[in-house]
């Protein structure tokens, strides 16, 4: 790289372009180019003069059909052009979607060779220069996936870009921002081209950092599912309670700490974005991604808590003069420290947003790059898994998700190697249950079976050596945890089994905690066991299983209450309503204990809908179209059934209420065309039996009640 001013740049950007273009062609597996332009028409016109030359080299035939008939393919490219995404700037993840949905065609397959793949294309990446319109929290994002890059290096099964190169386009601004902020994606470049030109003037916009919601909703599907509740609180992932410090102990080396290494200090500092940057902050040595994430987060509550703003300025002092100084790693890595341990307090106190995340990640992560041997490294690897499961749930559902989850899995991996099981069984115990949790959530994104699998192998190791007699509502929520690992795992294979070690594990769980102390807790693990004991009657013994699952559901209620939790009392009246519907379906039943459980199925319903409705927005458990359909049915079936005594007036009544569910229920299905046909029929059903019943003053009764636009759809299936 030459970064000096040309007199003439139109013969020294031909120069390069020559050198870039024959760099590009030669296709060299796992090739790093960082492209630099800072005039955007001229950008524009390199780019596309390397796609149109490399991508469909003219009359090179790549193969050919296998069967004359067959129409010709056109030329896989050997060259990729993608545009930034400025929602989720992750270059690797575009490189690796493209690959998904355009795989490497095969070519000179026969019946007696399988063929071979055709050669990954390179890609090149614009639009790095609009990230400079985004906010703190984008920019962030950028730099941060470019450090992760360093992973998919050492393990080439990880990312198939590796296997051909990559070319970035960025301006100088840029070049800087990652030589300081992104050391490790750097150093494994393999070259650098610069073209002269005048920077294109851009407009600063600066927006605030966006703080997410951090709520989540459970949309189960189907009808008649029992709802499963799953506990994950600070009791359940937690940080580190305290620092354990034995200077005597020599501790393993970090090998694994590849994402981790020693920062080079920059001889120059360029800000990202232009802005209000407070000339007291030190920004010529520190992190520049750290410093502009610190500032917003100082700008957003300087007016709440000066004096924590201004720990945070003396911090990053300090931290600025241990560099000018020279000062020893270690003490670098214990300013450090402080500052992550600063940011995690806030966290911890519920200001959970993405800028003091990322904050505390950073912080952690500058502090184990300078003393990667402290003692402390275990507990700070701990946290980091943590930060970035919390990461993953801000916001809720994003498409980050898996990638953060799978982060925090590799930091409490590494933790769990270090941690000497003797001197830190207490560390060992915490990093375990945190790593089946991560599992659990990661279960969500792929692979379920196997990482159900992987959290109960993770709980029942925390629980080897976390028992009642330590730490008692740590080992309940372990062990509620577990069973909900197990509950999850019966839905991929060995259901009976892995029901039967879910509904110990709740049971354990349940003897540690006193219902008059722990109502909330008592109560969600209660429906946790009515849930599996539902399930397995699924599979056997259903006589025996639904009226457990009925008991625990009602022993459940005494402390889910409309009151103090009415969506969570909702929920489980519906549990309890389903159980009751199962119960009277069971043909080794008498009819008279049929109807008794359709009674009580109906009131249980009733509660659950009438909960429901009250609670305006609230996210809710269950489905509230399913659960109307249900409660329609169970009308249906005691009205309709030869044993039911009651007369013309309450006959007409049970009619009207499953007619008048069915409808509710069809409001809610106008996106479900198999659910709302489905709930069509059951309209269609409860009228023939209004006719049935109550001959045709009934019919017309029920024909009253439907909305006119649904008539042209009912009529003609009576």
């Amino acid at each position: 790289m030459n970064d000096t001013a040309h007199t003439d740049n139109f013969v020294w950007n031909r120069q390069v372009y020559h050198r870039l273009k024959l760099a590009l062609s030669l296709g060299l597996r796992r090739q790093i180019f960082v492209a630099v332009c800072d005039d955007l028409t001229l950008r524009n016109q390199v780019a596309a003069r390397l796609h149109s030359t490399l991508a469909y080299p003219v009359g090179q035939v790549l193969y050919q059909p296998s069967d004359i008939e067959e129409a010709s393919t056109p030329a896989y490219p050997r060259l990729v052009t993608l545009r930034l995404n400025l929602n989720d700037p992750n270059p690797i993840a575009q490189i690796n979607q493209w690959l998904v949905n355009y795989p490497p065609p095969i070519f000179g397959a026969s019946k007696d060779t399988p063929g071979r793949a055709l050669p990954i294309p390179a890609f090149q990446i614009v639009g790095v220069e609009q990230l400079t319109k985004q906010s703190v929290a984008v920019q962030r994002l950028f730099l941060h996936y470019l450090r992760l890059t360093e992973q998919h290096l050492s393990t080439p099964e990880s990312s198939q870009f590796l296997e051909s190169s990559l070319l970035l386009w960025v301006p100088r601004p840029w070049l800087y921002a990652i030589n300081q902020s992104a050391p490790q994606f750097w150093q494994n470049r393999t070259g650098v081209f610069v073209f002269a030109g005048e920077p294109t003037p851009t407009a600063q916009n600066r927006s605030s950092p966006e703080r997410f919601s951090g709520s989540r909703s459970l949309d189960l599907g189907h009808i008649e599912q029992s709802i499963l509740e799953e506990s994950v609180t600070k009791e359940d992932f937690d940080f580190q309670k305290q620092i354990p410090v034995n200077r005597g102990q020599k501790q393993p080396e970090v090998r694994e700490l590849k994402s981790l290494k020693k920062r080079q200090i920059p001889q120059e500092s360029t800000a990202l974005r232009t802005g209000n940057i407070s000339s007291s902050l030190p920004s010529s040595y520190i992190n520049k991604e750290l410093t502009e994430l610190v500032l917003a987060t100082i700008n957003t509550t300087v007016s709440e808590n000066e004096d924590q703003s201004l720990q945070v300025r003396q911090i990053l002092e300090e931290i600025e003069d241990l560099h000018a100084q020279e000062k020893s790693e270690t003490a670098l890595a214990a300013v450090y420290y402080r500052l992550g341990n600063l940011y995690r307090l806030r966290i911890e106190q519920g200001q959970s947003n993405l800028e003091n995340l990322m904050v505390a990640i950073l912080a952690y992560q500058e502090a184990v790059t300078y003393d990667d041997s402290s003692p402390q490294v275990p507990d700070i690897l701990n946290d980091l898994g943590t930060l970035y499961w919390m990461l993953s749930r801000t916001p809720p559902n994003s498409e980050d998700g898996q990638s953060y989850i799978e982060q925090a899995i590799e930091f409490y991996q590494l933790a769990l190697k270090l941690i000497s099981l003797q001197a830190n069984s207490e560390t060992y115990t915490r990093v375990q249950n945190n790593l089946g949790t991560a599992y659990g959530d990661l279960a969500r994104f792929s692979n379920p079976a196997e990482n159900w699998q992987q959290a109960v192998l993770a709980y029942s190791e925390a629980l080897r050596l976390r028992t009642s007699d330590m730490e008692l509502l740590k080992y309940a929520a372990c062990q509620n945890n577990l069973g909900t690992a197990y509950w999850h795992l019966a839905q991929y294979n060995q259901p009976v089994e892995h029901l039967q070690k879910a509904i110990a594990s709740y049971k354990e769980a349940l003897i540690q905690y006193n219902p008059e102390e722990e109502p909330l807790k008592y109560g969600m693990i209660q429906n946790n066991i009515g849930t599996a004991y539902w399930n397995i009657a699924q599979y056997e013994q259903p006589l025996k299983n639904l009226p457990l699952a009925v008991e625990a559901y009602n022993e459940a209620l005494k402390y889910r209450t409309p009151t103090n939790v009415p969506a969570a009392c909702a929920a489980t009246a519906n549990n309890l309503g389903t159980a009751y519907s199962h119960l009277a379906n069971l043909s080794q039943i008498t009819k008279e204990e049929q109807q008794k459980f359709l009674d009580l199925c109906i009131i249980a319903y009733k509660e659950a809908l009438a909960l429901a409705h009250s609670l305006n927005g609230v996210s809710l458990s269950f489905d509230m179209s399913a659960t109307h359909n249900n409660l329609g049915l169970a009308h249906y079936k005691l009205v309709t059934d030869a044993y039911f005594n009651g007369d013309k007036a309450m006959r007409s009544q049970h009619l009207e209420a499953a007619l008048d569910n069915h409808l509710q229920a069809l409001n809610g299905l106008s996106k479900q065309p198999e659910a709302y046909q489905a709930t069509l029929n059951y309209i269609v059903k409860t009228i023939h039996a209004f006719h049935n019943e109550l001959g045709i003053q009934g019919q017309n009764l029920a024909l009253s009640k439907v909305p006119g636009q649904l008539l042209p759809e009912i009529l003609p299936k009576l």
